[in-house]
Parts: C-alpha cells; structure tokens; sequence
C-alpha cells in the first residue's frame, strides 16, 4: 500500500514536471484552439447584432464628443496645433482597446468553465484569446480616426510609422494585466464588481480628455506610474507629432511597468492554473 502511494505520488511529479517541460510548446500546438476562441467570440459579439459592429464606433465617438465639449469648449485645456477631437480621439484608441480587453478577460475563464473541467490545454489561451478580439474595435475606431483626419484636413506626420510599438505596448500591458485578473477572479468571484470600477477611475486619472502635458512638470513622473498614461502619450505623440505629448521618462517607465506587469501576470496565472479546475 505504502509502495503503491510512494509510485503514484512519483508519477504525479513526473507528470508536473513534464506539463511544465512542454506548456509553452503546448501553446504553439494549440494555436488552432486558440483562433477559433478568438474567431467565436468575433462571431458571438457582431453575427446577427446590429449594434454590435455600431458600438464599436459609437462608444468611443460619443465619448470623445463628451471629452471635447467639457475640456476642449468649457476648460479650453490647451491642444496645440491639432484639432480638440483628434486630440481626444487618439487618446480613446489605446484606452477603449485596454479597457475592453480587461473587463473581458477577467471573465473569460468563468465564461469557459465548461471546457475547464474536460480536457487539458493551456489556459492562458482563453483570456489571451479575449483579449485579441478586441484588435477588431481597434482597427474599426483606427478607420474612424482616418476619417477624422480628412475631416479637419489634418495630415499626420512621419512619427506615426512608430504607432505599431506603442500598439504593442498596451497588448502587452492588457495581456498582463488580463492573465491576472482572470486569475483572480476565479478564486474572488465577488472581484467582477471591483473591474468596472477599476475601469471607470482608471479612465478619470488618465489623460483621455486632456493632453498630460498639463499635469506639473514635478509630477508628471509621478503621474507616469499609471502605464496607461505613458501609452497615450506615445499613441498622441505618434498620431499629431506634437513633440510636447511625449515625456520620455514617463515613457520609459510606462514599458518597464508593462514588463513587469507581463511577468507577474504570467507567474500568478501559472501559479494558480491547476487550480482552476476545483475552484470553477
């Protein structure tokens, strides 16, 4: 009996060192389970919606009208040589694509809690997979901004070859910030209540409707702890050339925030991913 215990509990680690061994392999071998969660949930949010695809242009338009009016009309918070709405509308792109990606990976493992109890694959898949459907209300909003620019007759400048780097930065930061809270709320279920707030004060204390060039020199790093602000930033500098968007130690400390938020992210949601099955 005391034999058999020991063999099982030998082959219990072995097993665990080898999931560990081929996880990330096993990333790459279910890259099809991986588009076809994407491809579904694409699906789900326009087939057969009329809202569905309008919302992805209304949200973020309205929002900048809202944004415009109460710090471009009332405030007349300075914009330099670039149109109020241009100005704003550069801003909703990287925000809306982190705030949708968020909220929706924070649900995703319970949305799937029936394929968590089945069959084994890489679980980082499904919240890696919400958040990748949300590059589709980016390059809707992104046409949007195009039109803007005929629009007001704005031409944008050469910086905005750099747009894809900062495109990337706040991928990196919802896929972080997604593999942790998705973690979380599988084990706090009650934190699905915390996420629109933490959504709705993190729009409040970043510079969506105002350029951060107004925040005090003195605490504008400060300000910068908020990696969402060094991303609009860049989103900003990149879209209008204005060279007073950029504040490079903001910048550079709104990517080291993002490697550490990918990285925490990452070992929390390994750590807590065997877990999932029981507490599903």
């Amino acid at each position: 009996m005391i034999s058999k215990t020991f063999e099982e509990r030998f082959d219990l680690v072995i097993d665990t060192i080898s999931i560990k061994k081929n996880y990330w392999n096993d990333l790459w071998r279910y890259r099809e389970l991986f588009f076809f969660l994407a491809w579904r949930d694409i699906l789900v949010r326009y087939k057969q919606t009329v809202i569905g695809l309008a919302w992805s242009v209304i949200r973020p338009f309205l929002t900048m009208i809202v944004f415009t009016v109460i710090f471009g009309n009332l405030a007349k918070l300075p914009s330099g040589d670039v149109p109020y709405p241009i100005l704003v509308f550069s801003a909703m792109l990287p925000w809306q694509f982190f705030s949708t990606s968020f909220s929706d990976a924070s649900n995703s493992l319970i949305g799937n809690s029936n394929m968590l109890t089945k069959v084994y694959f890489p679980r980082m898949i499904i919240p890696a997979s919400s958040v990748i459907v949300n590059m589709v209300d980016f390059f809707i909003s992104f046409v949007i901004l195009i039109g803007m620019m005929f629009w007001y007759r704005f031409i944008p400048p050469i910086s905005i070859l750099v747009l894809p780097v900062f495109f990337l930065q706040v991928f990196l930061i919802s896929l972080g910030a997604g593999f942790y809270v998705a973690a979380v709320n599988v084990k706090y279920r009650d934190f699905k209540y915390i996420v629109p707030f933490i959504v709705n004060f993190g729009m409040i204390i970043s510079p969506v409707g105002f350029s951060s060039s107004v925040v005090n020199e003195k605490w504008r790093l400060l300000y910068s702890m908020n990696p969402m602000v060094g991303v609009i930033d860049g989103f900003r500098w990149a879209i209008t050339g204005d060279q007073s968007q950029i504040f490079l130690p903001g910048l550079f400390l709104s990517f080291g925030i993002m490697i550490v938020l990918i990285l925490i992210g990452i070992w929390y949601f390994r750590k807590m991913e065997r877990t999932f099955a029981d507490l599903i």
